[in-house]
């Protein structure tokens, strides 16, 4: 994969440098009214701007401990109690370290993860407003909590012990499980992914306070080259003298009704009066459930997607987001926007349904497929983000290609669902032509093809992300 690499990024990644944009010559500025969507919100106008959006806060809260500083804080860190991070706590410490999160500058104190539960915001200092949707905590449990006793600051380990951050200022406040389901996902219905893998075999406490990172979290899995900080892609973005940045989040494969979107969202863009807008290809990469396309195989789908031309490398930039997914709707896509601020987007596309999933125990969607793009164009602290809601797309039948559906001729239109998707795939069947660039089709079926049941007629497990 490293032709994708080459392609968009080639970015080093400096473990203890806090970049910043260089300057760069944008479009001037240029008064517009015109809204895109078919209703816009009241509270703000599309315009266009001479640079890239600021971060929430006005800066990034990057967290990483400095250079000539790593060895005292490895020694202060060996008398300190330690706590072992679990693999989705590790990806929030990755998401929080390098500024998704901002202006969070750690795993959330009582307050904040209060507001967060409560008005999906965080009250700065200033009086100003964020957004905040979703609780960033890490939890212990009783033992944990009497080893820590009175002191006010932890040592953060990995699975092998390897340092990886002291969490400092602490405060312990109790963990009501019941009351952070409730309010996040809407239901307490058993079987929601993200509560079965991290919430109900947590412990009774959560632990706030603020990070201090040693060095930017790695995988080590041949991916790590795409995980670009939002610092990066800042950087990335000015080196292209983007005078707009539109963000495009993902968990499955790309098909064409997708780069349709994607590429008549530019174009909508430029007839604006935009000169340079670029398309941040953004999948999710931190934790998603069994059953999802594994991050590997939809990074290797995006390579085939781009070299077969389904969209313009020139103006667009692939980037995994760090991010463990919740599957809770309305609630969760407001965090996936927030980030992007941060990631100097200023654009964000919606669609139907977005993080939701089915209902765990009823036959139904367990939310409405609309309110996520609803609740964007109202929700508190994103005022500055234009949202930018999916034109329905389905493959029409008459052109043999994917295209905007046309409520006057519906019988022309075929609408693939995932689960159809995934059926001819397993199934080694081949989507209608048109639907799917043919290089990335063939990566979705080699993957279902590695699902085969092996002699003991047990299917192996897909790995989460």
């Amino acid at each position: 994969m490293a032709s994708m690499a080459t392609l968009f990024v080639n970015t080093p990644y400096h473990s203890h440098s806090f970049p910043k944009p260089s300057s760069a010559h944008f479009a001037p500025v240029l008064k517009l009214s015109t809204h895109l969507g078919s209703k816009p919100r009241n509270r703000q106008r599309l315009r266009i701007s001479n640079g890239l959006i600021e971060p929430d806060g006005g800066k990034l809260a990057e967290l990483f401990v400095e250079e000539s500083k790593k060895g005292e804080t490895k020694k202060k860190a060996a008398a300190l109690p330690r706590i072992k991070l679990s693999r989705i706590d590790l990806q929030w410490v990755h998401v929080i370290s390098e500024g998704w999160s901002s202006p969070l500058r750690g795993f959330m104190r009582e307050s904040e993860f209060l507001q967060t539960l409560h008005f999906n915001s965080l009250r700065l200092d200033d009086g100003s407003v964020v957004n905040m949707s979703v609780p960033i905590v890490l939890a212990i449990d009783d033992a944990q909590k009497r080893r820590i006793g009175q002191s006010t600051r932890v040592a953060l380990v990995d699975s092998d012990d390897n340092l990886i951050a002291i969490l400092k200022d602490i405060e312990i406040f109790k963990h009501h499980k019941e009351e952070r389901i409730a309010r996040t996902w809407g239901t307490t219905a058993p079987g929601l992914p993200y509560v079965d893998q991290a919430i109900t075999n947590a412990g009774n406490w959560l632990i706030g306070g603020d990070l201090e990172v040693l060095e930017p979290i790695k995988y080590n899995d041949g991916l790590d080259r795409f995980r670009l900080s939002p610092a990066q892609l800042r950087d990335e973005f000015t080196k292209r003298n983007a005078d707009a940045v539109f963000a495009f989040q993902l968990r499955n494969p790309v098909h064409n009704g997708h780069a349709l979107l994607m590429t008549d969202t530019r174009r909508r863009l430029l007839e604006m009066g935009y000169k340079n807008p670029i398309l941040l290809l953004h999948p999710l990469g931190g934790y998603t459930k069994a059953d999802d396309v594994p991050l590997s195989w939809r990074m290797k789908q995006h390579e085939k997607v781009l070299e077969d031309g389904v969209l313009d490398p020139e103006t667009t930039v692939v980037s995994i987001f760090p991010s463990p997914m919740h599957y809770a709707g309305p609630t969760e896509v407001q965090w996936h926007a927030k980030a992007r601020i941060n990631a100097g987007a200023n654009f964000y596309i919606v669609g139907r349904d977005p993080a939701g999933m089915d209902h765990p125990t009823e036959k139904t969607d367990l939310y409405d497929a609309d309110h996520g793009k609803k609740v964007l164009s109202m929700a508190p602290g994103l005022e500055r983000l234009n949202i930018l809601p999916f034109k329905v797309a389905a493959y029409d039948k008459t052109q043999g290609k994917m295209a905007f559906f046309d409520p006057s001729r519906p019988q022309d239109f075929l609408f693939i669902s995932g689960t159809k998707m995934r059926t001819l795939a397993r199934n080694k069947e081949n989507p209608p032509e048109g639907f799917m660039c043919p290089n990335g089709w063939k990566v979705l079926v080699d993957y279902y093809d590695s699902l085969v049941p092996a002699d003991n007629d047990k299917v192996p497990e897909a790995v989460p992300a």
